[in-house]
């Protein structure tokens, strides 16, 4: 695998005023043009709608999303666009296969499990047209299914300074030893360590994939597959001591007990009102806290493995916008969808995306815009060549696919030994015979 290129600029503010003109001519009185007005009237353009689904998981990221819609709409009244995503606890996999169960696949969709959709005939090509947009889109199969949305961020520590200081912590770890001792630290002087949205099952991925990344991925990004052919297994010394660590956290006290009750968007409110002092999520964070709190002074950083390396989230992965197939069969739906696109990515509108959510460029274009201290940060980590560069569990393709099914299963595994407080290489055998079953239904399935 190769490491992304960065392409941001940290310097100079990108103006985010949107250069929005009509589309469309005539008076706007939606009536045609009578036959001997001349032949400058203007020729109105066709109405034309398609629907629109995406993963709403953090409020900054849903409100970029509706900006957007809203931004293209309005420069574009002869396109209605209606916004299928609703917010919630269920994870997006889920939602979608509902909406396709009821014959209501969104026509554009935010893809994060091509394979598996590309695999079911769900997805068209994307037009060649978009395809120069970017500086590297993801094959799946060969093909182009989608245009990255933005660069995979990396997840890692967001602080709370006072906390740290008031906990006498004075540096920042260079070892996993030294992050467990910030933790007892701050345990130590009565400040619970790390708040955790474990009531949204998407937000269990942040924890159990960077302990996964330091373990198994960073030294063999063909582990997935290797568990597919039977090779390797979750009892072996990688995937064991992943599961540990992240047991670990738990059972020292280290993760606020209230956990199954916090929602991912509750984890911001926790950190500013002091009733935990960490959370370990990626930079759509930022804006979030922010708003909580304009003057809550807080860092950023990536937790070191127990090799003292960096292991970030940060390579290419397949998740982007995609027109359904069955949409793009309509000329007319999939032209309105391709000028979506163009335009979501046009420098401006795009930037605006980026700042508001601390999203990573994708496109060839440089694309820049005014990063606050804690995005620096993100940015200099994914930009030292030392840093390690891996791919979640989950976001693997090809032969590497996990079967999809089998990580909500793998979440709720992990939260029935922590609730139980029995963790044993029993549940790691349990983890082996679903991956083996999910793969043998998945076959019969074909």
């Amino acid at each position: 695998m190769t490491k992304r290129k960065l392409t941001t600029v940290l310097t100079g503010a990108v103006a985010m005023s949107l250069a929005l003109s009509a589309c469309g001519g005539g008076s706007g009185s939606g009536s045609a043009p009578a036959d001997n007005a001349g032949s400058g009237a203007a020729e109105q353009k066709k109405n034309v709608a398609f629907t629109i689904g995406y993963a709403t998981g953090d409020p900054a990221t849903k409100q970029a999303m509706a900006d957007s819609i809203a931004a293209f709409t309005k420069a574009n009244p002869h396109i209605k666009i209606t916004d299928l995503s609703e917010g919630g606890s269920q994870a997006y996999l889920d939602w979608l296969k509902t909406k396709d169960a009821v014959n209501e696949f969104p026509d554009l969709v935010e893809m994060r499990d091509t394979q598996l959709f590309a695999d079911a005939g769900k997805l068209a090509e994307l037009p060649a047209e978009l395809l120069t947009l970017f500086s590297d889109a993801p094959k799946v199969n060969g093909k182009n299914y989608t245009a990255p949305i933005a660069g995979s961020a990396p997840q890692g520590i967001i602080y709370s300074k006072k906390a740290y200081a008031d906990a006498g912590v004075t540096a920042l770890p260079k070892t996993y030893d030294e992050f467990l001792a910030i933790q007892e630290k701050l345990k130590t002087k009565g400040i619970t360590p790390i708040t955790f949205g474990g009531k949204d099952i998407f937000h269990w991925g942040f924890w159990v994939n960077k302990f996964l990344m330091d373990e198994v991925f960073a030294d063999d990004p063909n582990w997935n597959s290797k568990r597919t052919k039977g090779q390797v297994s979750f009892t072996d010394a990688g995937p064991k001591k992943a599961m540990e660590s992240l047991n670990e956290l738990f059972a020292k006290g280290y993760i606020d007990k209230g956990y199954l009750s916090t929602a991912d968007n509750q984890t911001a409110s926790m950190l500013v009102t002091g009733k935990a002092a960490q959370l370990f999520s990626g930079p759509w964070m930022f804006p979030q806290i922010a708003q909580a709190d304009p003057k809550f002074e807080f860092g950023w950083y990536a937790v070191p493995d127990r090799k003292g390396r960096i292991v970030v989230n940060g390579l290419n992965s397949q998740q982007g916008w995609a027109l359904s197939s069955k949409a793009a069969q309509d000329a007319d739906k999939k032209a309105a969808m391709t000028e979506f696109i163009k335009f979501f990515f046009s420098k401006e509108q795009y930037a605006s995306h980026l700042k508001a959510v601390n999203g990573i460029p994708t496109t060839k274009e440089a694309v820049t815009y005014e990063a606050t201290p804690q995005m620096k940060s993100v940015l200099e980590v994914m930009s030292n060549p030392s840093t390690i560069k891996s791919l979640q569990i989950n976001a693997f393709w090809g032969e590497n696919t996990m079967p999809p099914q089998w990580r909500n299963w793998y979440y709720k595994l992990i939260q029935d030994w922590l609730v139980k407080g029995d963790f044993s290489d029993e549940y790691l055998k349990k983890m082996d015979a679903e991956w083996d079953s999910n793969v043998k239904a998945n076959a019969a399935a074909k």
